[in-house]
């Protein structure tokens, strides 16, 4: 009578396939976590993306408004220009009006407004004023933080300068602005300006 029966693992096999078991799960471990690891660092940078694409978005349309008048200071005298345009490390960058402030409310409002930016602690910094003439600057919005260096460039009568020369009642006709932003890199942006140069 032949012996018919099932011949089980021996330990040598066992002990073969828990070792590969272990080093499968391992490998599936090491991929999970970096993939989480990936994960985490493409959101930071896409965070980045955001605030920066925010900051470009309120800048051009100031910048997309910009009008060529001049405002009153707080004691009534006349400002020099209409349109200040400083270097680097001077403050404030630019200051300006711009059109089309939105009035939902219908207040009693011009929808003229006086804007400036600054970079102030690495921070790139707007300033938006409650009344055209006179007004107390407010407290300022940070647009954009983690901002080590600029460069800025305006354009006009057709030539790049480092400073504004523009004349009482003149805007540039184009504005270059170079960022070095923490996490992104250098970042050089170009912003149009309506009816620039006279």
């Amino acid at each position: 009578m032949s012996r018919r029966g099932t011949r089980g693992f021996t330990l040598v096999e066992m002990l073969v396939a828990l070792v590969v078991f272990g080093l499968l799960s391992a490998a599936t471990v090491g991929v999970l976590v970096h993939a989480a690891d990936n994960r985490e660092v493409v959101g930071a940078r896409m965070d980045r993306l955001g605030e920066l694409q925010r900051a470009r978005a309120l800048i051009k349309a100031d910048l997309g408004q910009a009008a060529p008048r001049r405002v009153r200071r707080g004691d009534g005298s006349a400002a020099r220009t209409a349109f200040i345009g400083q270097r680097p490390g001077d403050a404030p960058l630019w200051g300006f009006v711009r059109r089309g402030w939105s009035n939902p409310d219908d207040a009693a409002r011009a929808s003229l407004q006086y804007v400036e930016y600054r970079i102030a602690g690495r921070q790139l910094e707007r300033t938006a004023h409650a009344a055209l003439d006179g007004a107390r600057a407010p407290a300022p919005q940070v647009v954009l933080t983690g901002v080590d260096a600029t460069a800025i460039g305006y354009r006009y009568r057709g030539q790049w300068n480092d400073g504004w020369p523009g004349g009482a009642d003149e805007i540039p006709e184009a504005i270059r602005l170079t960022l070095d932003v923490d996490g992104l890199g250098t970042i050089e942006q170009l912003f149009l300006l309506p009816g620039g140069g006279a």
